[in-house]
């Protein structure tokens, strides 16, 4: 185990007279990391905390695991922390798998526990196996980008970051260590089980690999960490470029400018979309992979000027001529009517407001499409504003006939998600008065004819 100190100081994973919280299983892996680091304390001058998480999935026998650690620490002098947690209650509650709600319930653990110790630093006892199994994993389900890099050496993590110092070892190393240093680990019988992916690869690709070459746990460590260097690099050449592609960002929606998006090399591009949905999603899904990336290229590429994608968790990708939309919103909700009294003003849904008040007739001049007057003792009542719907058709100014409101939006290249959403003003007879900032009707009343009148106003908030 020459090379474990080694790589500490290669990558500066601890600080000399930190405070190191250790996850510890009672397993090969976490106990050889604790003892390793337990053997440099003094050089370091480091203090360490044993952290151990008893998830009770196997009764007696995992309450023994814990007993285990808790005796190791006491005879070695060193500060435990341990937690029996109910996982399976928990999973159900959130209605989570037993290993996602395993993970959540230990990693809350030692966040406490780092703050307990005002720790900034957490050891993990993954190894170099470990680095193999989850990069192959990773390909074969079609990660993309600094996912396909594995296991990081070290990572941010609550207040600090978490150090993995064993992903230069074997799985065999880790053993041999164990045997040489008389520490008699715990073994998780689950991990023999081939109901996992991970036991899958591990039992069956792993041994092929390394008969091949012996050190392949080095070659993919090394890819991981050039990959990593490569991925830092174009990831921040990528979020200059998507400043300039970018043409709305919110919480739970982003627009971009597909020209200028596809102006940019290939490889940004792939890059580009990865950074919006890594924006987007709390969590990333799990079957979110490269396929959703590769199908919204082709859609971009295509010149038919709309499409849409539907993603995991919800979202969707909405394609209108040279506008890419990604929102959790459902078009359904988007729905409204309201009465528009006079006077008031009504703030709208798609960040616009529409005013109304009472005029005196003057010689003044509408004819923008941000203004519509109406003759007040003419109109009929009640004033609506309303999303369009199916069939909607207005009488246009210097027009035979009814136009389509559909063929409108299509002529003005209004994007299909601004469309749902576009206001429509109609009166009381249900005829279509004015679609603001667009068309205005017949309706409009002549403002040298000298009356009183309604204004409506449409603009921004």
């Amino acid at each position: 185990m020459e090379n474990f100190y080694a790589l500490i100081q290669k990558h500066q994973l601890i600080e000399k007279g930190s405070t190191i919280v250790v996850g510890v299983s009672g397993g090969p892996d976490s106990l050889a990391l604790l003892h390793l680091l337990y053997k440099q304390k003094d050089h370091w001058k480091i203090n360490l905390v044993a952290v151990h998480v008893d998830h009770m999935f196997r009764g007696e026998q995992s309450k023994e695991d814990m007993l285990f650690v808790q005796d190791f620490c006491k005879q070695h002098h060193i500060i435990c922390e341990a937690k029996q947690i109910d996982v399976a209650a928990y999973a159900a509650l959130h209605h989570l798998s037993s290993q996602v709600a395993a993970r959540e319930c230990r990693y809350k653990f030692y966040k406490e526990v780092l703050d307990k110790y005002q720790s900034r630093c957490l050891a993990l006892g993954h190894h170099g196996d470990d680095q193999i199994e989850t990069i192959l994993m990773r390909l074969v389900r079609g990660s993309t980008g600094e996912s396909l890099a594995g296991i990081r050496l070290k990572r941010a993590f609550h207040n600090g970051y978490i150090i993995r110092p064993l992903l230069g070892q074997t799985k065999e190393q880790i053993l041999s260590y164990c045997r040489e240093q008389h520490l008699m680990p715990r073994f998780d019988p689950s991990n023999e089980k081939t109901d996992y992916t991970r036991n899958r690869f591990r039992k069956h690709i792993l041994p092929y690999l390394k008969r091949e070459n012996p050190l392949v746990h080095e070659r993919f460590q090394y890819f991981s960490e050039t990959l990593l260097e490569d991925e830092t690099y174009l990831k921040e050449l990528t979020k200059q470029q998507m400043n300039k592609v970018l043409k709305r960002k919110e919480k739970s929606l982003v627009e971009m400018d597909i020209d200028r998006f596809k102006s940019l090399p290939l490889p940004l591009q792939r890059r580009g979309i990865q950074l919006i949905l890594n924006y987007l999603y709390v969590n990333i899904p799990a079957s979110l992979s490269s396929i959703h990336i590769e199908s919204l290229l082709r859609l971009l590429s295509q010149d038919h000027p709309s499409g849409s994608l539907d993603y995991p968790g919800r979202l969707k990708v909405i394609k209108s001529y040279q506008t890419c939309m990604f929102t959790f919103e459902q078009e359904e909700g988007k729905d409204y009517c309201f009465q528009l009294d006079i006077p008031s003003v009504v703030h709208l849904p798609n960040g616009f407001q529409i005013s109304c008040e009472s005029v005196k007739g003057n010689s003044e001049s509408f004819n923008g499409n941000e203004s519509f007057l109406l003759n007040e003792k003419t109109l009929v009542k009640p004033l609506i504003i309303r999303t369009r719907k199916q069939g909607d058709k207005i009488k246009l100014k210097g027009m035979n006939g009814r136009k389509k409101v559909k063929d409108i939006f299509i002529d003005a290249k209004i994007p299909l998600h601004s469309r749902n959403s576009w206001p429509i003003v109609e009166d009381g007879n249900g005829d279509i008065l004015w679609l603001p900032g667009l068309k205005k009707s017949i309706y409009e009343a002549d403002p040298a004819n000298g009356d009183d009148f309604v204004l409506l106003h449409y603009k921004e908030l």
